[in-house]
């Protein structure tokens, strides 16, 4: 299903328009629009991109008007800021780094455009969490006070939630163009995906002190350690093509990671020590080139 979509996209600017306009006219298909313009920006280049991302904008656009919510417009124009960024430089490291500007680009455009629409959504958490502390109050003799989130806090968290699509949508497209034109490359690409130290150090300490800094600012962090997320997810399906492990185990660790936080930090961690100890020439003492299918 995958690769129909991908050769339907790419079998003329029409039919990559048609999926790009109706992906962004959706709340929920809006990623698939930007996966396309990331792959016909990948493969066609930016002018072909930039076309397709302008007509896709005027949907997203319409919803914004209606919703209040900026989301589909920086999802698609972050998806092709990203896929630009990896067609000229061609290094995904320095595309999944860029995902830290732009989430905090997201979260002004956010603040100073969604400023109605944030109020509301505060409003209706915030009700919602103070009738959740009174019913568990009415159960127990315990006095909970639960943190209700401020503008600046939700802002941060659309915004990441934001980039993080943009990320993966970029991925899919990239996919997309390993699938169609180079079987394999991406798998490649993607377990040897890598950061400078210094990057890698700047983030994870940046990463702390946010989160030591308080519930404010503690949103942030996921900002922080965005990238350094999906390197430790390279590193994971690296570690997996190496050893032999199988879909179960990947799935595994995905589910680990959803599910405990500690393993998100732990996963932050490893990829800190992987910056300076270069777990995958251990993993593999052949000095192979460790390529396999995607």
């Amino acid at each position: 299903m995958m690769r129909g979509l991908a050769e339907f996209i790419m079998r003329g600017r029409w039919q990559a328009l048609g999926v790009a306009v109706l992906g962004s006219g959706s709340l929920l298909f809006g990623w698939i629009s930007a996966a396309a313009i990331a792959l016909v920006t990948l493969r066609r280049g930016t002018a072909a991109g930039g076309w397709l991302v302008l007509w896709a904008l005027l949907p997203a656009v319409v919803i914004t008007v209606m919703t209040g919510d900026t989301g589909s417009v920086m999802l698609l124009a972050g998806a092709f800021g990203l896929a630009v960024i990896l067609r000229e430089t061609v290094n995904l490291s320095l595309a999944v780094m860029a995902s830290v500007p732009l989430a905090v680009m997201s979260c002004m455009a956010l603040v100073v455009l969604n400023g109605p629409f944030l109020e509301e959504l505060i409003t209706t958490f915030n009700q919602a969490l103070a009738q959740l502390e009174r019913d568990l109050q009415q159960e127990g003799s315990q006095q909970l006070a639960l943190s209700t989130l401020s503008i600046p806090q939700v802002a941060a968290l659309l915004a990441t939630g934001n980039a993080v699509i943009a990320v993966l949508s970029l991925m899919l497209g990239r996919y997309w163009q390993s699938l169609l034109y180079n079987a394999g490359g991406f798998g490649t690409e993607f377990r040897a995906l890598r950061m400078p130290q210094g990057a890698v150090l700047a983030m994870a300490s940046i990463a702390l002190v946010l989160w030591w800094l308080g519930p404010e600012l503690r949103v942030w962090s996921a900002v922080a350690v965005l990238p350094l997320t999906v390197v430790g997810f390279a590193l994971v399906h690296a570690y997996a093509a190496q050893t032999g492990k199988g879909l179960g185990w990947l799935t595994l660790m995905y589910m680990l990671w959803i599910v405990l936080d500690p393993m998100k930090w732990l996963w932050v961690a490893c990829v800190v020590i992987d910056a300076f100890a270069d777990f995958r020439s251990r993993w593999s003492p052949s000095s192979g080139d460790g390529s396999g299918s995607a």
